[in-house]
């Protein structure tokens, strides 16, 4: 009797260690097969003048524009200036909040149109609770028109040149784009020159025949 209901604890036992592995690799099975969630894509929010409503950017349906603003702000260093330009001297201001996965990381204010060339200014507080050194930054040159290109609603920059740090209202002189006066400046230079040559020609000249008589006179 004794014999028999251990046989049986024994087979029920077995029987409940089976079905706990089967459920145990059933459970990790569908684990396995079951879809990772997707994360979100990267992108931008842009707000400030002239927006009534954020322009939100996302990496999966327009990665060329969301690359463009982050291209406006990644290259900054860990320290900028302490002081900006006047705020009357700032112009329209335009914050950017960089999204990673969903969730805001970084924010920067940007000044495309300050008096000077474009500005950019990277708060101490930013979204991801870190805590960079706040400062302000010369922005690139083509800050305005990366901005009216992805939406911001700007009047179009035609005399900036694109990439590059620091700005200003005009990069090229009007006096530079004059081709006539280009060439008759050349043309001074290269007579100026001409002249100088010759000068030193002559001067060299008049100095070897002084040494020849020299050395004549007292050779005799």
């Amino acid at each position: 009797m004794v014999r028999k209901v251990r046989r049986l604890l024994t087979v029920v036992a077995g029987a409940a260690v089976a079905l706990a592995c089967s459920l145990a690799l059933t459970g990790t099975t569908a684990a396995l097969a079951a879809p990772k969630p997707k994360l979100a894509p990267p992108g931008v929010d842009i707000t400030g003048d002239r927006l009534d409503q954020p322009l939100q950017l996302r990496g999966d349906t327009r990665p060329a524009e969301v690359n463009m603003v982050i291209d406006q702000v990644k290259w900054l260093g860990t320290t900028g200036q302490l002081r900006g330009p006047a705020a009357k001297d700032l112009g329209p201001k335009y914050t950017v909040v960089v999204l990673v996965a969903g969730t805001a990381k970084n924010t920067y204010d940007l000044f495309p149109l300050a008096k000077g060339g474009p500005r950019v200014y990277r708060p101490a507080k930013q979204p991801d609770l870190s805590h960079p050194r706040a400062g302000w930054f010369l922005g690139r040159l083509n800050m305005s028109e990366t901005l009216r290109a992805v939406g911001v609603p700007l009047a179009p920059q035609f005399d900036t040149l694109s990439g590059g740090i620091g700005g200003g209202e005009r990069v090229l002189p009007e006096d530079a784009l004059d081709p006539k006066g280009n060439l008759d400046t050349a043309l001074a230079e290269l007579q100026r020159l001409l002249l100088l040559n010759i000068g030193v020609v002559l001067v060299i000249t008049v100095g070897l025949a002084g040494i020849s008589l020299l050395v004549r006179r007292r050779t005799r």
